[in-house]
């Protein structure tokens, strides 16, 4: 795993915590889930991604093989390094805001909603293991439908015309 990766989770926990003010548990289903979901929220709004690994289309929805056991060695009193950008950052928290209220069994149903991962899992049966990587250009194509949410003034990103607009007759 790339120290970007490992830099990127434990991030990903800390906002967690911070965001909804609950501890994370160590529960490795969400975590992969909510990377996928950064992966993703990253592709919509920045054009590229957060992530520099591939996801693989397992069984349970999009994982990053090389997280599979991080909580093993993960320390939650360990400094977070800062070598995260601010747009990072904000990906990431945005990510929480969206996603990190639901549970991680309902993640794992909402990856198995995404393109992406169905087409990775092409020729496997329904709960059948499987390693196939996601193509970085199908969570593109999922990213496009992605509906932007500006956590830091709670609305969506089409809803600024609608504001300014109203802030413009007003005044």
């Amino acid at each position: 795993m790339t120290a970007k990766v490992q830099n990127i989770a434990k991030y990903l926990i800390y906002s967690y915590e911070q965001i909804t003010k609950s501890s994370f548990n160590n529960d490795e289903i969400t975590l992969q889930k909510l990377m996928y979901f950064a992966q993703k929220t990253s592709l919509a709004f920045l054009g590229e991604p957060i992530i520099d690994e591939e996801f693989e289309g397992w069984k349970h929805g999009p994982v990053l093989p090389s997280l599979r056991f991080f909580f093993e060695y993960y320390n939650p009193n360990e400094q977070i390094d800062e070598q995260l950008s601010e747009s990072e950052k904000y990906v990431i928290d945005n990510t929480i805001y969206l996603y990190g209220k639901y549970a991680p069994w309902t993640l794992r149903n909402m990856s198995h909603e995404e393109n992406a991962w169905k087409i990775s899992r092409v020729g496997l049966a329904e709960g059948e293991s499987g390693s196939c990587k996601i193509n970085i250009e199908d969570i593109k194509k999922d990213a496009e439908k992605v509906r932007l949410y500006d956590h830091q003034f709670d609305m969506y990103i089409d809803e600024f015309d609608d504001a300014e607009e109203d802030f413009v007759s007003v005044g």
